[in-house]
């Protein structure tokens, strides 16, 4: 007596289907995939599981793996800036030079070593 046939899609599969699925395929069920081309010329992937009352050609979805798309300006953050020296006006270097070197030379009057309080 042969076993009933029967073929049916991965999504509709009941839940004890599925967990039977990963008993007998612990290691998953890719390399047990076989393509099917449809009457109508589309290629599909499918499994043939094999229970005691019936053989199933299950038919499994390819999914496509979701792409972010890159946006352009995003590039710009990663040039190499780093050989190019900033614009610099020769005031701004002497103003700034002027003020640091007064102050640096000088002690400051809280330091003091004046014991002349006591």
């Amino acid at each position: 007596m042969s076993k009933r046939r029967s073929i049916i899609s991965y999504d509709k599969l009941t839940i004890e289907q599925k967990k039977q699925i990963l008993k007998e395929f612990p290691d998953g069920y890719i390399n047990h995939l076989t393509t099917i081309k449809t009457p109508t010329g589309e290629m599909l992937d499918a499994l043939i599981w094999e229970t005691e009352e019936c053989i199933y050609l299950v038919k499994i979805n390819k999914t496509t793996p979701k792409v972010k798309p890159v946006a352009d300006d995003d590039d710009d953050d990663f040039e190499d800036d780093f050989d190019k020296v900033p614009d610099l006006k020769e005031d701004d270097l002497d103003a700034d030079s002027d003020d640091d070197d007064d102050d640096y030379d000088k002690p400051d009057a809280d330091a003091g070593g004046d014991d002349d309080e006591d």
